[in-house]
């Protein structure tokens, strides 16, 4: 079992160095013998500019997560989290509502809160809402519709009923914490014994550091997919299909997980769409997409198990199309 991991990990890492590679060295390289195609320019631009969003979230993520890893106790985490499931999945949500985190950051965080405890349910709904409806994204959705109040408090109240509906489902699903590496999370966190403070300080940064290069194989890969898919799949073709609302409302769900949009700056690209589709399909776009994406989707497979991530996949995009389509009855 351990070979197979370090072969997979040897693998993820050959990968992604070979895209940093074909992305990265023929910019470098000025010959009059080696042309670069302008799609090939798109594709770099739309990368790097996925990274560059990314990576400072992820930073943050990762250093809370070795604060996590040295700091919090399995203690403090069965004092925190209510015995009642409802209520730990309200108080997830509650907690993820006005806690600023990009879905990419909020990866490893979410990894370190279940190894140390957390129910894999309060895991979820703190996932979901972390990026949905924390205050940056709700003050930026409420600036780029032209200070509307509506979309922001429609985005908010949807995306926190659909996540709190998800986490609840997924409390019936599923019994275990699904995560791929439980028994290593789980020999990790019996080594958090009382040391000094700064000690204890170092021993965080170098789990953050360690968390950071395990996260960032995954990121590549998802930045380079997506972009690559936002380079050669029109996106003309895919507006074109949406004819009626129930058609334009998945082509704004299915656009939010190709474009793979940071949920700090969504809401710009969704106000774009508001002559070409309807306000239902565009909350779609603005809830669906910061709850799970591409590059988003490559991170958890590398954290949880494929079934439950198949799983959660299925569940956030027909609860989200419920809610949405829902919503436009109100």
């Amino acid at each position: 079992m351990q070979y197979r991991q370090k072969r997979s990990g040897k693998l993820s890492t050959v990968f992604v160095v070979g895209i940093l590679v074909l992305c990265l060295v023929p910019l470098f390289l000025k010959t009059s013998s080696l042309t670069i195609s302008n799609s090939f320019l798109q594709l770099n631009t739309i990368f790097l500019s996925i990274l560059i969003e990314a990576i400072p979230f992820v930073l943050i993520g990762v250093l809370i997560a070795g604060f996590i890893q040295i700091f919090i106790t399995e203690d403090h985490i069965r004092a925190w989290i209510p015995k009642n499931k409802f209520l730990a999945v309200l108080m997830s949500c509650v907690v993820g509502a006005v806690f600023p985190a990009c879905e990419c950051g909020i990866v490893p965080i979410v990894r370190r809160l279940i190894g140390k405890g957390v129910p894999l349910y309060a895991g979820v709904g703190f996932l979901l809402t972390g990026p949905l409806i924390n205050p940056i994204v709700i003050l930026s959705t409420y600036m780029a519709f032209g200070n509307n109040k509506e979309i922001a408090i429609l985005r908010m109240g949807v995306g926190f009923a659909a996540a709190l509906a998800i986490a609840l489902v997924v409390s019936v699903l599923f019994k275990t914490n699904q995560l791929k590496n439980a028994k290593e999370l789980q020999r990790s966190k019996t080594k958090a014994k009382k040391q000094p403070l700064v000690p204890r300080i170092s021993e965080m940064f170098k789990h953050s550091i360690d968390e950071f290069f395990d996260m960032s194989k995954y990121l590549i890969a998802g930045a380079f997919v997506a972009a690559f898919l936002q380079t050669y799949v029109s996106t003309q073709s895919l507006l074109q299909l949406g004819n009626t609302q129930v058609q334009s409302t998945l082509v704004m769900m299915a656009l939010a997980f190709v474009l793979s949009l940071c949920s700090e700056a969504d809401a710009f690209i969704g106000a774009s769409f508001r002559n070409v589709f309807p306000t239902t399909s565009i909350l779609a776009f603005l809830v669906y997409g910061p709850m799970i994406d591409l590059k988003n989707t490559i991170m958890l497979l590398s954290v949880f198990k494929a079934k439950f991530v198949f799983v959660l996949f299925v569940l956030i995009t027909s609860i989200v199309f419920l809610f949405v389509t829902l919503s436009s009855l109100l």
